[in-house]
């Protein structure tokens, strides 16, 4: 395997000099055949200096036409068309020059008529051969004499995009991929034949296959197989032990051709246990073009997130303010070199402040306010309490008042599925923090109608590879050789992707009238056990043996199954049927500012014990479990 990897490119002269070699015995050999190889007839109608003629003449062609450019070993249909277009002008340019010297400088041709249209014929034929030969030569050390080196396995569709697949294995040396057959759900391809290799239908003969071929490996090249179907088929490689790789979305592919490179092991994030969602609303690029437009929490996975799609809609400025520097600076760096057409401003400070936000304000005067900015891990906010009450819930309300004062547009607050019926902390301040914006929104609604800020919450569960999510973690445990810790082996959360949360934020400040708790329908809930077994094994690991499972009981403040809605809400539908809109009667604005406004002081006595008491009173729905904070429920 090592020579294949050494092998070089070809010079393009190499190429050419084969080229006019080819086109020169091709003249040749039309002589011979036009004057049936008699050897007087040939030398008399000056045969050679006629092929040399015919071989000057077709490397004038290959100049304009570079057709020796190609990769031999690479040939393709552009390729032969470019081959054939070369063959063609140089046959129309000998017929052009006949008929000028046949006519005007000598009685005769300088190439026979028939001895042309054989040699064309010929050397079109050999030109393209000789390439396909060299590339078929190539295929044939890689996946016959170096076989032994080569992994066999399988290509899960017999489509277009499993086409291309094996093409581009095929091409790629350093891929030790040697396909034995094709799969595929369509019954009517079954028994037919690609590059050889026979299409079976489905996951009927797989075990068989691996039986019979050694399979040790699978590619699924499918451009629309559903997550259903996609975890059919991963879960039978991984009883069977094949390791699965997957052929990336069309428009993931490099200048719109699939390279071997680019076909990439499973991850976890394809094996949601619903469609992906996807939003396409032409009214986000009216409502967000030409406007400024705040993003609190700019440097966290959705606050980033939420950036990076905003800027594609054309704000007049972007403003991304965060308390984390290093991270905000990373952020401002990416979008440097990534999105240098987005005007941006880097702001470096804490919702909580009041002083600066309405610096902020009164500096850039932003129209929209996408508030992300939060603390959001239960166990280390069941810890400090006051933490999560000062910026949840304080820094909610400050934010969302010097709104109101600056007549901003609208306020999307970015919400979590732990607000409902919470049982910890951080859930609970949330759902202070939703209440507060609803009042709000309601107050304004009543005693301002000619105009006011519309405020809208999202609300969504955990995040895929969001700032303290799961997957992280067990990704970084199985790096080191375990184990992988579960809190508990029943507990289930609901799982999104962080461009389908910020996707719905956008859609949600767009839709909103004001009021409103946008939600996503987000399927099944996701056991985190099988989440576990099933990332051990894609990593090529076995449960047990390799890495294990290990529960390490329920932190402070979590609860076994998340909610979407409590036991008051009820839902709505919208144009969009994976969104809905939660049904929240809202509380009294006066009741809940004075709710809020007691938390200062009660930050000053340092009683978290008087906090967490309090945080129960606005939420009375909130119970803690697994926590220290039990005992106040006791009380109550």
């Amino acid at each position: 395997m090592n020579f294949l990897t050494r092998l070089k490119i070809l010079p393009r002269w190499i190429i050419a000099t084969l080229d006019s070699f080819i086109l020169f015995y091709c003249a040749l050999f039309g002589y011979l055949v036009r004057f049936n190889f008699e050897l007087v007839l040939i030398e008399q109608n000056d045969a050679f200096a006629g092929s040399f003629i015919f071989m000057v003449g077709g490397l004038l062609v290959m100049q304009n036409t570079r057709s020796y450019e190609g990769i031999v070993r690479h040939t393709g249909f552009r390729d032969g068309a470019n081959i054939f277009k070369t063959v063609l002008i140089n046959f129309i340019l000998f017929l052009s020059l006949n008929f000028f010297h046949g006519n005007f400088l000598n009685d005769r041709f300088l190439l026979p008529t028939s001895v042309l249209i054989i040699a064309s014929l010929s050397s079109l034929f050999m030109l393209i051969f000789y390439r396909l030969l060299v590339k078929e030569l190539f295929v044939y050390l890689k996946n016959g004499i170096l076989v032994k080196e080569l992994k066999n396995g399988i290509i899960f569709g017999a489509g277009e995009a499993g086409i291309i697949a094996q093409e581009a294995i095929k091409r790629d040396s350093k891929i030790l991929f040697n396909t034995v057959a094709f799969l595929d759900d369509d019954p009517k391809k079954e028994g037919k034949n690609i590059d050889g290799k026979r299409i079976y239908k489905g996951l009927g003969d797989l075990e068989k296959l691996v039986t019979q071929f050694g399979i040790t490996e699978l590619i699924i090249a499918v451009r629309d197989l559903s997550v259903q179907r996609k975890n059919e088929v991963i879960d039978e490689c991984l009883r069977l032990k094949i390791s699965v790789s997957i052929v990336p979305p069309v428009d993931q592919w490099i200048n719109g051709g699939l390279t071997a490179g680019a076909i990439r092991e499973v991850k976890i994030e394809d094996l949601l246990s619903r469609e992906q969602i996807i939003l396409d609303n032409p009214r986000i690029h009216q409502d967000l073009l030409g406007k400024v437009i705040l993003v609190t929490g700019a440097a966290g996975s959705i606050g980033s997130e939420l950036c990076r799609q905003i800027s594609h809609y054309e704000p007049r400025l972007l403003i991304m303010f965060d308390i984390a520097e290093s991270a905000l600076y990373d952020v401002e760096q990416e979008f440097k070199e990534n999105h240098s057409d987005c005007p941006i401003k880097i702001v470096l400070g804490d919702v909580r402040n009041k002083k600066k936000i309405k610096e902020v304000f009164k500096a850039y005067k932003p129209q929209v306010v996408f508030h992300a900015a939060a603390y959001k891990h239960v166990p280390m906010m069941e810890n400090y309490p006051e933490e999560a009450i000062q910026s949840n819930i304080l820094g909610t309300k400050i934010l969302a008042d010097i709104s109101v004062l600056a007549k901003v547009d609208k306020f999307v607050f970015v919400s979590t599925d732990k607000a409902v019926n919470p049982t910890n902390v951080m859930g609970a301040s949330k759902r202070a923090a939703e209440m507060y914006v609803q009042a709000l929104n309601e107050y304004l609604e009543r005693n301002h109608k000619s105009y006011h800020t519309k405020f809208i919450t999202t609300r969504f569960g955990n995040v895929l590879g969001s700032n303290g999510s799961v997957i992280p973690l067990f990704k970084k445990q199985i790096m080191h050789g375990g184990p992988i810790t579960v809190t508990h082996p029943e507990i289930t959360r609901y799982f999104m992707t962080i461009p389908e949360a910020c996707q719905l934020v956008l859609e949600a400040g767009i839709m909103g009238e004001g009021g409103e708790i946008y939600i996503f329908d987000m399927g099944e809930p996701v056991k985190i056990l099988d989440l576990a077994y099933k990332m051990i094994k894609l990593s090529g690991k076995k449960v047990g043996e390799d890495i294990d499972v290990v529960f390490s009981g329920l932190r402070e403040g979590e609860k076994l199954y998340e909610e979407l809605l409590n036991d008051f809400e009820t839902v709505k539908i919208t144009h969009h049927p994976k969104i809905k809109i939660a049904q929240v009667l809202p509380s009294s604005y006066h009741k809940i500012d004075g709710q809020i406004e007691l938390f200062i002081e009660l930050v000053t006595k340092n009683s978290e014990n008087e906090l967490v008491s309090h945080l129960k009173v606005i939420v009375p729905e909130f119970i803690s479990n697994s926590s220290r904070f039990e005992v106040l429920d006791r009380l109550n």
